[in-house]
Order: structure tokens, then sequence, then C-alpha cells
């Protein structure tokens, strides 16, 4: 199955492939793995076709977790890979370091990762370790090379900076009235990117990845 077999199928379902990379050693990917693929949200129309689905219709928590699990889950037998997710631990599966590897995801100026055509509002689903090696289409530069780094100066209270990320000052903040804005809308900094915007991302679906976080 080649790469665009694959993102066919995956589009079909609501996903686009984040991006991939043959692994090393020092990848810590299942042994037998030729290639990893990571997926995402197809951008636009992500958040109502996944809210239709029958996770969101039950009172069970982690609808969109559960709609990873079984999508991806389907996608990998299709495949004849094995799916993994950045949740369901401890232990973690290095997913961070997993995007970094596809050449499509950077570290940001605001430390938060970066991705070629998501910006700042990425949201990886699950990956697929393939037992085959495919071929992967090129990756470009890193965006913000060209960028004035807007993300810098957005969020209201600097808890994103050069001495890392102030947890503590994010969550005291979304406490707030002013807060509302970066709950109900997504975080000002993830915003302030302009592939971000790009990405049309819908506030309804950053609104429940902030409650998510904000529990």
């Amino acid at each position: 199955m080649t790469y665009d077999d694959i993102h066919r199928r995956a589009a079909g379902e609501g996903l686009t492939i984040f991006g991939g990379f043959l692994p090393e050693p020092a990848d810590a990917c299942p042994d037998g793995t030729a290639t990893m693929l990571l997926f995402a949200p197809e951008e636009p129309g992500f958040w109502p076709r996944v809210t239709a689905t029958p996770e969101f219709q039950d009172e069970a928590p982690d609808p969109l977790d559960r709609w990873s699990t079984r999508v991806i889950g389907a996608l990998a037998k299709a495949t004849g890979g094995r799916a993994l997710f950045p949740f369901g631990g401890p232990p973690y599966l290095p997913f961070i370091a997993w995007a970094t590897r596809t050449g499509r995801a950077w570290p940001s100026p605001v430390g938060m990762l970066v991705h070629d055509r998501a910006g700042l509002m990425i949201s990886i689903r699950g990956a697929i370790a393939l037992p085959y090696s495919i071929d992967l289409p090129a990756t470009g530069p890193r965006p913000c090379e060209t960028c004035a780094a807007p993300c810098r100066s957005a969020c209201p209270v600097d808890a994103l900076g050069p001495d890392g990320y102030d947890v503590v000052a994010c969550h005291a903040y979304l406490d707030t009235d002013p807060g509302r804005d970066c709950m109900e809308l997504g975080c000002k900094a993830r915003r302030a990117c302009p592939l971000s915007a790009a990405s049309e991302r819908v506030p309804a679906q950053s609104a429940y990845h902030m409650r998510q976080f904000h529990k």
C-alpha cells in the first residue's frame, strides 16, 4: 500500500497524514517497524464530522480518544500496521519526538511544536507502525524562519517564553473572566500563528481541548 493509498483512506475518516519517517533504533518504535505515520484532523470540517459519530452521542468519557482508537485501529488493520496512541499512559509513547522526526514539525518560538500546515493547532490523534517501507513526500522548511513570530507576545500572562511554560500562571488566567477568551476560542498564542489561522479549526474544537486541558 502506498502513501497516497493510506492518505485517501485516512481522508475518508476525517484524518490526514501529519507526517511520516523511516525509523532508526533511537526512535523507540515497535520492533519490526519500517515506516511510521502520524495522523491528525483533516481541516476544515473535522469537528462537525467527528462530533456526529457514536462516541460523541453517549455520556462515556473521552469521546475523541475513543473515536481515534476505533478509526485509527481500523485503518491500521486495513494497512497491515499497528495502531499507537499518545494517550492511555503512563507510560506514554514519544509522540513529540516522533512528530519532529517527520520533518514537518519543529519547536516554535514559544516552545510548542509548530506544523508546516496546522501551525500551532497540532492535535495528533495517533500513529500507525507499518512493517513495510513506503515512499514519503519531500518535506519543506521550518515556517518560523520567515515569520515575525506574533506568538511570542500573544499570551496575556506571558506564560510562554524563554524560561519555559508557566503552567500555574496559565491555569490561573483561565479561571478569570478575561481568560474565557482562551477557554472558548483557544490559546491566544496558538491562534496568533498565521498557519493556525489558515488551518480553519472551528472554535468549538479548540474549546473542547481547552476544557480537557483545564480540568
